[in-house]
């Protein structure tokens, strides 16, 4: 029980923490300085010219150590009151003098340092084992590679197992001065979890490598993957089938200094103008998995997040005299007309009707409801509209909604019907908190303007007799258009239907994306 009290306390602690946040973040730009170069004792590793230095722990000076012969390319744990810290030069660096930063365990497994020393990184480390913990001593490392040698101010992170530990606790005590974490099989503690939120307002990037039965797989990854995908985080996880703790990292490290390329080279797009002065930026995207052969690892891993599916930037917008915030996730391009959804429910991680229409250029907008209502507040809902058609979106929204939200959109649709092209709905409850003649009975000016209505429901679901059939009847009566598909063997969940293609067909029809004619009746 106590254990319990301490998680929910936590979870509720991240939240409340995580407000709105008025400003842009601007990743890092490449620079143009000249290439760092340091004067301490040369050796080699794996090629390259590696440097070592000293720190003492009391004074945090930093000076030139000739490292033992005998450590080739590794490094012995240091006397007692000091650090040994190193760093290797790539052949030629790339712009902005990019580096990582090796959390723990030097040398081992370094296919993905010795990558990036090829792409032009620099690679970094300073002393850390069990006892030997990020601190000052992290910070003055830091210093002493960004502010006298020039390297970018923020460093990726690599960390396996404890590494992985000790490059959160750093990264989540300065979220703004990490560019993405490499995690591989990474250990973790309750302060990591609580520092979350600050790496996803920094839109830090994350990828955890993973053997399948890896003991702590369940202790840390996968919590973190769900905090962070909670938070709007962007978070991929690639899982090795069959293999535990060890090996670590990839044979092949391309897809592991791809990600972290990649995530050096962002840089922050300016906000739509529909964002305004007061809004949240996040991401949104699938978290399906997909089981992929990897040959060169003799293996197949199962692969999410948004390394492997479309991502896309969600904002929440504070409207003028609109109560709470509104949702908005924004395709990669719009399509012609601006055709957006319009729902009262939060768009989930499995709504793959949704992301497929934003893949074919539709906003989705979650409209706000307010904190002390028991629903969404017809004024307000106005208000949203027409603040987003004087943005520029289509003035016939698609309505959509699933369970109890549909009934809502059903509330907004009969009150503005020449304002909508269509109505999609999920295994829908068609009430409304707010209107003042339920949907069920108040259907006839949808039909009058043409509105085409298009249900998906389980045949099990508790429901369907009381709704969508008697929608289907009574809409059918009024002379309307609705569209039925009925899954056997489901009950309320999966909301989805089973093949997407013919709502995407309705939808971008009724919408004006599609040139043919939307609507036809069927069971």
């Amino acid at each position: 029980m106590k254990h319990r009290i301490k998680v929910i306390t936590l979870i509720a602690g991240i939240f409340c923490a995580f407000g709105f946040a008025g400003t842009i973040r601007a990743a890092e730009a490449p620079g143009q300085n000249a290439s760092p170069s340091f004067n301490g004792e040369k050796s080699a590793w794996h090629g390259f010219d590696r440097y070592d230095f000293i720190m003492d722990e009391e004074t945090l000076v930093i000076a030139p150590f000739k490292s033992p012969a005998d450590e080739r390319n590794g490094v012995k744990d240091p006397s007692k009151g000091q650090r040994r810290c190193i760093v290797v030069v790539p052949k030629a660096a790339a712009p902005g003098n990019p580096w990582s930063w090796q959390g723990c365990y030097w040398d081992h497994q370094p296919q993905a340092e010795v990558e990036l020393l090829r792409r032009g990184f620099h690679i970094a480390y300073i002393s850390a084992n069990a006892t030997l913990k990020p601190g000052k001593e992290w910070d003055a490392w830091y210093a002493f590679l960004t502010e006298k040698h020039g390297l970018s101010k923020k460093p990726a992170f690599i960390g396996m197992s404890r590494g992985g530990e000790y490059s959160y606790i750093w990264a989540t005590t300065h979220p703004d001065q990490v560019s993405c974490i490499y995690a591989d099989n990474p250990g973790g503690n309750w302060g990591i979890m609580s520092g979350l939120v600050g790496l996803v307002t920094n839109d830090v990037p994350l990828l955890h490598v993973c053997g399948s039965f890896d003991p702590i797989l369940g202790k840390f990854t996968l919590p973190i993957e769900s905090i962070y995908q909670q938070l709007g985080g962007r978070i991929s996880v690639m899982i090795k089938e069959g293999r535990g703790h060890h090996p670590h990292s990839l044979r092949d490290p391309k897809p592991i200094a791809d990600f972290i390329e990649q995530s050096m080279k962002e840089n922050k797009s300016a906000p739509p103008d529909f964002a305004g002065n007061r809004f949240r930026e996040n991401s949104y995207y699938s978290t399906a998995s997909s089981y992929q052969n990897y040959p060169g690892e003799g293996t197949y891993i199962t692969c999410r997040g948004p390394l492997f599916s479309e991502c896309y930037n969600r904002y929440e917008v504070e409207i003028p005299n609109v109560e709470a915030f509104t949702t908005v996730i924004v395709p990669k391009v719009s399509a012609p007309g601006n055709p957006w959804v319009f729902r009262a429910d939060f768009v989930m991680r499995d709504a793959v009707v949704d992301q497929a229409l934003l893949a074919k250029g539709f906003h989705i907008v979650t409209g706000a409801v307010p904190y002390n209502g028991d629903g969404p507040d017809m004024k307000q809902w106005n208000t949203i509209y027409q603040y987003l058609t004087d943005h520029g979106f289509s003035k016939k929204p698609v309505m959509e909604g699933a369970g109890g939200a549909a009934g809502e959109a059903y509330a907004w649709a009969i009150e503005n019907p020449d304002k909508v092209s269509c109505i999609y709905a999920e295994n829908p409850v068609l009430h409304s908190n707010t209107a003042k003649t339920q949907p069920l009975d108040n259907l006839a000016p949808l039909a009058k303007a043409g509105v085409p209505l298009f249900h998906v429901c389980s045949r099990l679901d508790p429901w369907l007799a009381d709704n969508t059939l008697v929608v289907q009847k009574r809409y059918k009566k009024l002379g309307g258009k609705i569209t039925v598909i009925i899954k056997n063997g489901e009950g309320h969940y999966p909301l989805a239907p089973q093949d997407i293609k013919p709502v995407v067909e309705f939808v971008t029809q009724a919408a004006g994306t599609n040139k043919q004619k939307p609507g036809q009746d069927q069971l």
